[in-house]
């Protein structure tokens, strides 16, 4: 019956660190643009460098 409060603990404890880990990523602006890095996987990385090299 005892491991019933050590579990609760546990989770209360992982609870909370969830909690801050997602207020510390919403104060760090961590969602603010969710759409750009998605598309940055299409742009074409060798027109890039041979504009550098011009």
């Amino acid at each position: 019956m005892s491991i019933i409060f050590v579990m609760v603990m546990m989770s209360a404890l992982l609870l909370g660190f969830a909690i801050w880990a997602f207020f510390w990523a919403v104060k760090n602006n961590q969602f603010e643009d969710l759409d750009t890095p998605a598309y940055s996987m299409l742009d074409d990385e060798d027109k890039k460098q041979s504009d550098e090299e011009e």
